[in-house]
């Protein structure tokens, strides 16, 4: 921002005027609209036979020996012996260690990656990955394959994701969704602020049993496990179309 030649005013820089422009040309809206859907249909084409999944969010920024990363590990080697295919957003930190866990444990793991201006690249522990481009068409995909979610310290992404997917629940367009957070020092504020907003009647008392927090790997499995058996039936995914040129 810049002010006006009094200095009594704000005023927007020109450069800034790109994101209040509103509706583009009728071409370009049309080209993104294609741009969406490629993105949809690559992300479905690598992800239709992934397995059913548990997905792990957490921090880009921890690195090997970091308690958390070393949690994550061992969240997917949990996963993977409970028999489902572990899923990130295929990137380094809380993810790679996740995928990395899963992968020595002898299970799947996959990635969906978000092509980004510098250039995450996915990580070495993937069985499978696809690279998408925009952020709500990740989100989808991280959601569609999984029967759970595991969420570790994060930052904003972290927070999005997982707010998101809370709210599909609380409205009931995914239902009988576990979501775990793990780290009880990390998440002991936001979980005493999520009862706040209950006694302030912005959210319901039920909805705060849509979240379990726990420092406890077993624990987690445990929760996650019980709620699949009492309310989820694993469907077997149709084989593989070679007319499609689909690949298992």
């Amino acid at each position: 921002m810049v002010k006006d030649k009094s200095g009594a005013f704000p005023i927007l820089d020109p450069k800034e005027t790109q994101y209040l422009e509103g509706p583009k040309s009728r071409s370009t809206e049309l080209l993104f609209t294609f741009r969406v859907l490629w993105e949809f249909l690559k992300g479905f084409r690598a992800l239709h036979f992934v397995g059913p999944c548990i997905t792990v969010f957490g921090s880009a920024r921890f690195r090997e020996g970091h308690r958390y990363y070393e949690k994550a590990r061992e969240v997917g080697a949990a996963i993977a012996r409970l028999g489902f295919t572990t899923m990130t957003g295929g990137g380094p930190g809380v993810m790679e260690a996740a995928n990395r866990g899963a992968r020595e444990a002898g299970g799947k793991s996959v990635g969906c990656n978000i092509v980004l201006p510098f250039e995450q690249k996915p990580n070495p522990y993937l069985d499978r990955w696809v690279s998408i481009r925009y952020f709500f068409v990740r989100k989808v995909m991280l959601l569609k394959y999984s029967y759970a979610f595991v969420v570790l310290p994060g930052g904003w992404g972290t927070m999005d994701e997982m707010f998101e997917t809370l709210t599909l629940v609380q409205t009931k367009v995914i239902q009988r969704f576990p979501v775990v957070l793990i780290g009880t020092d990390y998440y002991g504020e936001l979980m005493e602020y999520l009862r706040f907003m209950a006694n302030q009647k912005t959210i319901s008392p039920d909805d705060l049993k849509l979240v379990k927090l726990t420092d406890s790997v077993d624990e987690a499995m445990g929760h996650i496990a019980e709620y699949i058996s009492d309310h989820y039936k694993v469907r077997k995914r149709s084989p593989a179309l070679w007319w499609l040129m689909e690949k298992v």
